[in-house]
């Protein structure tokens, strides 16, 4: 039998070991995403941005012809990075950009964590090619999106047969918390969460607002 010690899965990711990749996150690709609708997208996208940033998780950006066809990245991702550079590109495949690459290079983390539009083109083509040559992938499935939901799944189904790990954007943002006794993140995680996610935000409103300080997670760890 094997013995239970209290420490994480290494499957687990943590602010600290992985890159995220937030692509093409733009209007002309959201005017035909189907799989997911539009308010959805951009919370989603929003949480997971705002999520990183606080974490300091390290975060690429990248767009696809910005200027000459698909249009800025979405505000809530732009903001969550002030002055943060726009990696433009020509590939569908993100990975076949060199700047991207110089900058996962430079980074030098691993693992990767991936979002964005569309799911079967702009997330199966990096994701596949980090796999092939030794990264762990990760994809933030809910904060993705294709022009038909029978693409998005497919996509996704593709690409967890070649061994990427699907997760949704909420359990990113809970996951880099993980411990609601690390009160240095504590109000950061909750003020994301009531702001962006969804059924989950409005219940923190309630609990703070009906107990005050009196609510809090942490308490049965205090």
């Amino acid at each position: 039998m094997p013995n239970a010690t209290p420490v994480p899965a290494r499957g687990l990711i943590s602010p600290k070991d992985h890159t995220l990749i937030l692509i093409d996150f733009q209007s002309q690709m959201a005017f035909a995403t189907h799989s997911i609708d539009a308010i959805t997208l951009r919370t989603n996208a929003a949480l997971v941005a705002h999520a990183a940033a606080g974490f300091s998780v390290p975060t690429i950006l990248t767009t696809v012809a910005e200027k000459s066809f698909s249009g800025p990245m979405f505000d809530e991702i732009s903001e969550a990075f002030p002055g943060q550079a726009m990696l433009d590109r020509t590939s569908m495949n993100t990975w076949e950009d060199k700047a991207v690459i110089r900058r996962v290079n430079e980074i030098g983390k691993s693992r990767l964590v991936l979002a964005g539009l569309w799911t079967s083109v702009c997330i199966v083509g990096p994701a596949l090619s980090a796999l092939d040559q030794g990264f762990e992938v990760y994809v933030i499935t809910d904060a993705c999106g294709d022009v038909s939901k029978e693409a998005h799944e497919r996509a996704v189904d593709r690409m967890i047969q070649a061994g990427a790990r699907p997760m949704t954007s909420l359990q990113y943002l809970l996951e880099l918390q993980r411990d609601w006794a690390r009160s240095e993140t504590y109000d950061l995680t909750t003020g994301i969460a009531r702001k962006y996610g969804g059924a989950y935000g409005l219940g923190i409103i309630y609990a703070k607002t009906m107990l005050g300080e009196h609510a809090s997670e942490a308490g049965a760890a205090a």
